[in-house]
């Protein structure tokens, strides 16, 4: 029901939002050089790696580290990235991903190739059977502002009680939360 769910949802997402992707696609173009997508190489369902996309926030000299991790990441992200960041509009093409079944509507964030502490954690905790998400457990409580562990607490808690009402009440706080710019730091 869940894969059912994801088909629907990203399909209609795509669909009817196209105008949306376009307009701001153009805008990504217009506001920095580069490209208006940003595939980056992420960890996936059984740690296998897949290309998500999203609208480039970061200028394209960017070194490939997670944010937390770039000395000054304020200085790297582009005028309009701080705005698509912060509303979460960034993540629109990741419905691709999830009409392609890389990833979920909800489930733990994808993790970056190279954040080995993260996927060796996921691991651990038996996490990395999931299928990643658009929006997960431990996005709504807190995004950027989670230390690892805690991420990881929150994607086994999620784990434990997925199911689909408690995956629509994530969606419902993924939008609260996007609407508001809370929890993102960059």
């Amino acid at each position: 029901m869940k894969r059912a769910f994801d088909i629907v949802v990203s399909t209609v997402g795509l669909a009817l939002g196209w105008p949306l992707l376009a307009a701001l696609a153009l805008a990504v173009r217009l506001d920095s050089p580069g490209p208006a997508i940003h595939w980056s190489r992420r960890v996936g369902q059984d740690n296998r790696l897949f290309a998500m996309p999203k609208f480039r926030t970061m200028r394209i000299d960017t070194p490939d580290v997670a944010t937390h991790l770039l000395e000054d990441p304020g200085r790297w992200v582009t005028p309009l990235g701080r705005v698509l960041r912060r509303s979460s509009l960034d993540e629109l093409p990741q419905l691709w991903s999830v009409l392609r079944g890389d990833m979920s509507l909800v489930g733990p964030r994808p993790a970056l190739f190279n954040q080995d502490d993260l996927v060796a954690s996921r691991t651990e905790a038996g996490v990395h059977v999931l299928r990643p998400g658009v929006t997960g457990w431990a996005q709504v409580n807190g995004r950027d502002e989670l230390p690892i562990p805690e991420k990881v607490r929150l994607d086994r808690e999620y784990l434990e009680r997925a199911n689909m009402l408690f995956d629509l009440a994530i969606i419902a706080r993924t939008a609260r939360a996007a609407l508001s710019g809370r929890g993102v730091s960059h």
